[in-house]
C-alpha cells in the first residue's frame, strides 16, 4: 500500500486533464457577409479589449453578445449584421465573423442570408456547451446555472464516485487519499489556490475513472461549477471539516474497493454544494 501511495504522490502533477469536446461550426455566416466593412482591428468600445482580456478577442464579443440575449437585451427573434457587431465594438470583419461562429456554434443564434443573426431563446441553446455555460455564469442567470448544474452532479457523481472504487485502476485508487490528503494540508493552511485545483482534480479524477465514458464527457461541467463557485464568493474562506472529511471518505472508499462508502460520502458532498447555492 504504501509504495502505490508513493508512487500516486509522485504523480500528482503528471496526471492528465479530460478536455471539453468542441462543436463543429457551421458555415452560412459567408452569406450575410456581402455588404461588409474592411477587415481593419480597431480596439472594441464595450468589451475587454485585446490585451487586457485574459480570452480571445472574439470570445469576449460572442460572450458580451450572449449576455445580451441573456439579460434580454438583444430580443430572442430579433436580429443584428456582422457590421452592427463591427461598428459597436469597433473590432474588424475577421473578428466579428468569428464571434458570429462562436454563438451560431453553441446554438445562441441562427444566420439567415440577408438577415443577419437571429437571437434564440434559452432553451435552444446547447445547455450543455461548456462555452454556454459559463456565459450564464457571467450573468444574472448565475444562480439558477449552478443550482441546475449541481443537480446534475447530484445524479452523476455519487455513482461515479461508487464505480470508481469498483472500476479504477490501482495507481488511480492509489492516488485519491493523497489527493485528499494533500487537500486538508492546503485547506486548513489557508492555501486556497492550490486548494481548489486540488478539488478540481479530485472530481476529474473520479469522473474520468468510473468506467462511464459518459460521466468522463461531464468532467469539463463540473471543472467549471467548481471554479464558479469560487468567481461568485459562494465558497467559504476556509473548506468546511465536514467537506474535508467527505472527500477523504470519498477517497477512502475508492482505495478500499467500498462502493457505498464512495457514493455516499460524494452525495454528502454535492448536496451540501446544492444547499449552499440554494441559500446564497
Amino acid at each position: 500500500m504504501n509504495n502505490e501511495h508513493e508512487r500516486a504522490t509522485a504523480s500528482l502533477d503528471d496526471q492528465p486533464r479530460v478536455q471539453a469536446e468542441n462543436h463543429p461550426e457551421r458555415n452560412q455566416l459567408s452569406e450575410v457577409d456581402s455588404n461588409s466593412q474592411g477587415d481593419t482591428e480597431r480596439n472594441p468600445s464595450d468589451s475587454p479589449d485585446s490585451a487586457q482580456s485574459p480570452i480571445p478577442l472574439h470570445h469576449a464579443v460572442a460572450e458580451q453578445l450572449a449576455i445580451d440575449i441573456i439579460e434580454h437585451r438583444w430580443q430572442p427573434g430579433t436580429s443584428i449584421t456582422l457590421n452592427d457587431i463591427q461598428e459597436r465594438f469597433s473590432i474588424s470583419r475577421t473578428v466579428a465573423r468569428e464571434a458570429a461562429h462562436a454563438l451560431q456554434s453553441a446554438n445562441a443564434v441562427i444566420v439567415k442570408k440577408r438577415v443577419g443573426l437571429i437571437a434564440l431563446q434559452l432553451d435552444k441553446w446547447l445547455s450543455l456547451d461548456t462555452q454556454v455555460i459559463e456565459w450564464k455564469l457571467h450573468s444574472s442567470y448565475r444562480k439558477q446555472q449552478l443550482l441546475t448544474l449541481t443537480e446534475l452532479r447530484l445524479a452523476v457523481e455519487p455513482i461515479a464516485a461508487g464505480d470508481a472504487a469498483l472500476h479504477a485502476p490501482m495507481e488511480t485508487r492509489a492516488l485519491m487519499p493523497v489527493l485528499a490528503s494533500e487537500m486538508r494540508k492546503k485547506g486548513e493552511s489557508g492555501d486556497l489556490e492550490a486548494f481548489h485545483k486540488l478539488d478540481i482534480r479530485f472530481h476529474d479524477e473520479v469522473l474520468s475513472h468510473s468506467g462511464n465514458e459518459l460521466f468522463t464527457a461531464l468532467s469539463p461541467l463540473v471543472d467549471i461549477v467548481l471554479k464558479g463557485r469560487v468567481e461568485q464568493g459562494l465558497y467559504p474562506v476556509r473548506p468546511r471539516p465536514d467537506a474535508l472529511n467527505a472527500h477523504e471518505s470519498v477517497a477512502e472508499g475508492i482505495w478500499k474497493g467500498d462502493a457505498q462508502l464512495a457514493h455516499d460520502a460524494m452525495t454528502h458532498i454535492v448536496d451540501e454544494v446544492r444547499t449552499t447555492t440554494q441559500d446564497s
